[in-house]
């Protein structure tokens, strides 16, 4: 169509000032296409016109932009040098503005640039340069008929240089292409570093010009450009530091110089900008103590970027290793910077990298010069371990209650980096850390001269807790001292009691080993189970006990028991550590007696299961919450646990035998609640869910013990499905294959149930399973279980295979990642194709359409991730049948335009011959696949195939 400069006008006003977003949109569209157009080549200019508003100038220049990035190859070669000097007149005319327009020209300018060098344009910066001279004797850049004074060409020129690296990052080239633009540009770095040198030092230069040169400066390190060359401009931009305006800008620009790891060349020239850097010691106190965080957090980042990017090189450099200390001891200084974490200060956080960064680079020297960094840099770690511990602190309770929910948010996790500090730490100082923090809490507690604030107490539990919950500190000798201390803390306090609690908890292996340490610690634990406030430390805790420690907790299993279920009864907890309580009871139980199991376990749901026996509408989520702490139960009640404890095996098995046995009893006792449930419920897609969460995790745990239950299970779940589907009852079925495919007491159950499954949700295919994306998944995953474990069923004839087949094509049409995976998980199965030969072969070539939906998928109807699961389809459908495969390429690649108008006949051909080809190699049919894949996106060349 034509795009007309009417149209255009129309179009514009309707997008930036139309309060209709239908029309909005409508115009949006319109535009798009018009830019699109090659008429943009002409009426482009005509919305540059000084006349019109700076919306219809953007969009003008924006089209520009378009138009050269993206159909360059539109316009004709003679035409190139026209371009070029309307270009920089329009950039000059708007060089006082708008900036919005201004910028966009520069772009555009820039992205030309990129086109011509280097063998139509050698030396564009230059150029550029020159262009922007005043009184230059060249009427070729049209200088003499634009208008604004000559700061506003200064500015001007430093956008353009700004933009033109910056567009070379951001445009779609190869790597190579990439590359060369790269070295061009960089060459021309000796031009623009003294212009930009002297209009830093230029005493009439405002500090706008100044902010611009910083800019242009950032923007230039990203091409690499060499430290050496630009060292006397980085030390022009330390002294702008002093300046309030120019400070943030400066800081900036020296980060970005200091963080490109290209600079480690010029080690000469690195190592002169240390001294600048310490030079702001000084300040950063004076900042930091006066509470200007702007200042501090400024400097703080000038220092962690000259450390963290350059330690090893910094270390190396032997003859300025005290003026690296005096840095390191600077970047300290920041991690322990007054304030609390992210109220008062926000440097701290910043630092933590260094840490991790400086010790790695330590521990990577031989054995001889780390000898030596180590005694030089122990004693710094040692102190940083003091700061990290301060600043770990919590502040006053009234101070910490005025916070807001996002401060106190950022603090938990900022106390996780310290964290994982401190268990990183360890590594470096080992044993001696440990003891050096048992000391300071021995102080605390036992010297009655200490005054004891509880945050001191909290922080140093807070180090024993991060370390000891990744290292093994079984071998530590403090640790029955600080069991021994523990009790001896008063737990008033919220926050204290909290990380006693996940200390505690830390500490359950160790505990596993000495189990007569146990006695003094559960008070504790049973203590803080009865306060709501300490609900996710006291469970996570006492679950992690019971699981280390169950086999040792015979003593204790009343009183635990007893808790437990009273804060189950009264509802102390949230539903989530409710479930993870029931898990720790689960694990109790699995270790005692088998005598014993099923009593308690009668007295610890019993009160619960009343609850399923009056089910009503109003009381849905009590059912939901009652199931899940069954299902949550059975997750960790595992007998096979107990035997492992046995000494004679006949024993062990005997026991694991009768205490699963009484599991399954009461299992086949709960059977008619869950049914009589299910009569009321058997259309709500939560509680049939909560119910085979109840039997999923019994089969996992009770494994062929659960044989007793599979008749009663396999008829309900034949019965759940078929009135309302729902993939949680296929997720179960396919556990239950997993564990009795080779039972063959069982076959006859599995086998129906399979069948009823199969033919429900084949009916639900024909009547469309779009709405239904879970339930297509779990039922190929379902039929790759079958294929797997027991293809023999699909030896009856109620199992359709030709349906199955169309399912599994349907499914991958699915633009829902999961489904699609689960599609080709079933088509790749070597069972499949082995047990399903005959019915396969008999397909009608008409049939060969639906894997059209294949083609579709590789040309771009589904996500590139996806292509690598296509790849595998494809390889096994030409393993096993290449006849097949070669009559559906045909059959549908033949198609004008299809799976993309991007490919041609000859480039459909050539995919087919070299995929025809492959039918072992994997990798190679992969890259067949990506490569078609790319092409049919019209993405080939894009630089996206080089990654």
């Amino acid at each position: 169509p034509y795009y007309s400069l009417a149209s255009d006008f129309s179009a514009l006003y309707q997008l930036y000032f139309d309060p209709d977003m239908e029309k909005k949109n409508i115009a949006q569209k319109w535009l798009t296409q018009a830019q699109a157009s090659a008429q943009a080549w002409h009426f482009c200019w005509c919305l540059l016109s000084p006349e019109k508003i700076p919306e219809v100038q953007f969009f003008g220049a924006s089209t520009l932009h378009t138009k050269i990035s993206r159909h360059w190859s539109d316009l004709p070669t003679d035409h190139h040098e026209n371009l070029r000097m309307q270009l920089l007149t329009q950039v000059l005319r708007f060089s006082c503005g708008p900036k919005i327009v201004l910028t966009r020209l520069c772009v555009a300018l820039a992205s030309m640039a990129l086109n011509l060098i280097p063998q139509a344009w050698s030396h564009p910066v230059a150029d550029m340069v020159r262009a922007f001279q005043p009184n230059v004797e060249d009427d070729s850049t049209a200088v003499k008929e634009s208008q604004g004074p000559p700061q506003a060409h200064c500015l001007a020129l430093l956008e353009l240089l700004t933009v033109l690296p910056e567009e070379l990052q951001s445009s779609r080239l190869t790597r190579a292409h990439r590359g060369q633009l790269r070295g061009v540009l960089a060459s021309e770095w000796t031009v623009v570093c003294p212009l930009l040198r002297q209009l830093l030092q230029n005493q009439d230069s405002s500090n706008q010009v100044k902010e611009k040169v910083m800019h242009c400066l950032s923007s230039w390190v990203g091409l690499d450009v060499p430290l050496e060359e630009s060292q006397e401009l980085v030390q022009d931009c330390f002294g702008t530091l002093s300046d309030p305006e120019l400070f943030d800008t400066a800081v900036e620009t020296i980060v970005n110089v200091l963080s490109q790891p290209d600079c480690q060349r010029y080690v000469g020239a690195l190592v002169s900008l240390v001294p600048l850097v310490l030079g702001f010691r000084e300040q950063l106190d004076a900042a930091a103590q006066n509470g200007n965080m702007e200042t501090s957090h400024g400097l703080c980042r000038i220092a962690i970027a000259m450390g963290e990017t350059h330690s090893r090189l910094l270390l190396e450099n032997s003859g300025h290793w005290q003026e690296f200390l005096a840095l390191v001891n600077m970047i300290l200084f920041c991690t322990g910077i007054p304030g609390h974490y992210p109220v008062t200060e926000t440097s701290s956080s910043l630092t933590l990298t260094f840490w991790y960064t400086l010790q790695d680079d330590i521990l990577s020297f031989d054995e001889e010069k780390q000898a030596v960094y180590l005694q030089i840099y122990r004693p710094v770690y040692f102190q940083l371990v003091d700061v990290l511990l301060h600043k770990s602190q919590y502040p006053s309770q009234e101070e910490y209650e005025s916070w807001s929910s996002d401060d106190k948010e950022q603090f938990r996790m900022y106390r996780i980096d310290i964290s994982d500090t401190l268990m990183y730490v360890y590594e470096m100082l080992g044993s001696e850390l440990l003891s050096n923090l048992y000391d300071k809490l021995g102080m605390q507690l036992m010297d009655p001269q200490y005054p004891v604030v509880w945050q001191d107490t909290e922080a140093l539990l807070f180090g024993f807790q991060s370390i000891a919950e990744t290292i093994d500190v079984n071998y530590s000798d403090v640790i029955p001292g600080l069991i021994g201390l523990i009790p001896r803390i008063n737990i008033s306090n919220v926050m204290l009691a909290d990380t006693v609690m996940y200390t505690i908890g830390s500490l359950a292996e160790w505990l596993a080993d000495h189990p007569v340490m146990l006695g003094s610690i559960l008070p504790m634990v049973l203590q803080g189970l009865g306060k709501a406030e300490l609900s996710v430390s006291s469970v996570s805790t006492l679950k992690r006990i019971c699981r280390e420690c169950r086999h040792d907790l015979g003593p204790f299993a009343q009183d635990i028991l007893s808790v437990s279920q009273e804060v189950l009864v009264k509802e102390i907890h949230k539903s989530s550590q409710c479930i993870w309580l029931m898990q720790a009871m689960g694990f109790l139980l699995s270790a005692l007696p088998v005598e014993e199991i099923l009593g308690r376990l009668h007295i610890l749901i019993g009160p619960h299961i009343q609850q399923l026996d009056t089910p009503n509408p109003s009381n849905k989520q009590t059912i939901v919450y009652v199931l899940g702490l069954l299902a949550s139960l059975f997750t960790s009640l595992d007998i096979n646990k107990q035997a492992e404890k046995q000494t004679v095996q006949i024993k062990s098995c005997f026991y694991m035998w009768i205490g699963n046995v009484q599991v399954v009893v009461m299992l086949q006792q709960v059977f008619p609640l869950i049914e009589s449930i299910l009569t009321k419920w058997l259309h709500d897609s939560e509680v049939v869910e909560a119910v085979c969460g109840v039997f999923d995790k019994s089969v996992r745990t009770l494994l062929h013990d659960f044989g007793p239950v599979v008749a009663q299970l396999s008829e309900m779940l034949g019965r759940i499905y078929t009135t309302f589907p729902q993939a949680s009852a296929l997720d179960l079925t396919s556990q239950m294959i997993h564990i009795f495919s080779a039972d063959d007491q069982h076959t006859s159950n599995i086998r129906v149930l399979t069948e009823v499954l199969t033919a429900s949700t084949l009916s639900m295919f024909q009547q469309g399973p779009r709405d239904h994306p879970d339930i297509a998944e779990s039922f190929l995953h379902l039929h790759a279980q079958i294929l797997k474990r027991k293809p023999d069923l699909y030896l009856s004839d109620q199992l359709d295979v030709k349906a199955l087949f169309y399912c599994g094509i349907i499914s991958v049409k699915f633009p829902e990642t999961p489904t699609v995976k689960a599609a080709s998980l079933f088509f790749v199965s070597e069972f499949f194709f082995k047990h399903t030969h005959r019915k396969i072969e008999s397909l009608e070539v008409s049939h060969l359409t639906d894997l059209s939906h294949f083609d579709s998928q590789i040309g771009g109807a589904s996500p590139r991730s996806l292509t690598d699961h296509f790849s595998e389809v494809l390889l096994s459908l030409n393993r096993h049948y290449p006849v097949l495969l070669t009559q559906w390429l045909t059959e549908t690649l033949q198609t004008p335009g299809f799976p993309s108008a991007h490919v041609s006949t000859e480039q459909k051909h050539t995919f087919t011959q070299q995929l025809l080809r492959e039918q072992t190699n994997k990798r190679r049919v992969k890259e067949i696949v990506k490569e078609f894949s790319l092409l049919c996106r019209g993405l080939q060349g894009w630089g996206y195939s080089d990654y």
